[in-house]
């Protein structure tokens, strides 16, 4: 999994409340289980009009907007069904980070498994930085993870909480194969020292 320490990049605005993970990536694209190629699932519904052409007026179909790397979306963002591909197609997009006033708890555990950071923050907070993302080519934000940091185009910073666990795991990159293998020195040594007390087993 990448490391998430600090990003500059575009944010898209999605000022929706209850976007759920149908919305985020439909059923008829959870025929596999690769995390590669969901992207053109990603918000399909939306993005796509019933012939396949583009829907203009989506976001994400915007040229400013086309390489966002930040979501500021509505409340309760990822309510729905416990889909893994949800935080998958997002990844495969190229969205790092996802900013709401609050997520749903299985999408927003999801998210630390697969290197996306989502961040809670206040109402007033959500509107400033609807405002920041709403500038299109000019709606760039920094988040620094190490800080818990986001500062706007206009230098405006806001602060956000995350738990201390989950922060360290995208500071280094560990799902939790890499949590386990962080300690397969342990494991191995227990391993040895269990054959030699009970070679039988």
């Amino acid at each position: 999994m990448d490391k998430f320490t600090k990003l500059t990049g575009v944010a898209a605005p999605l000022p929706i409340v209850n976007v759920d993970t149908d919305m985020i990536i439909p059923k008829d694209y959870l025929k596999t289980i690769e995390r590669t190629g969901l992207k053109k699932g990603l918000f399909a519904e939306m993005r796509f009009n019933e012939d396949g052409s583009e829907n203009p007026d989506f976001v994400l179909n915007k040229p400013a907007y086309r390489s966002a790397q930040i979501l500021v979306a509505g409340d309760n963002f990822g309510c729905g069904s416990s889909r893994e591909h949800a935080p998958w197609a997002l990844l495969d997009f190229g969205i790092r980070c996802v900013i709401s006033t609050s997520f749903a708890d299985i999408f927003y555990n999801n998210c630390f498994k697969n290197g996306i950071l989502p961040i809670t923050v206040s109402p007033d907070n959500l509107e400033k930085l609807l405002d920041d993302a709403s500038r299109g080519a000019n709606a760039t934000l920094t988040i620094d993870l190490e800080a818990k940091t986001i500062s706007g185009p206009d230098g405006g910073t806001i602060t956000f909480d995350l738990d201390d666990f989950k922060r360290y795991c995208l500071l280094n990159g560990l799902d939790d194969i890499g949590l386990t293998l962080e300690k397969a020195s342990s494991i191995s040594a227990f391993e040895q020292q269990n054959a030699a007390a009970r070679p039988w087993a």
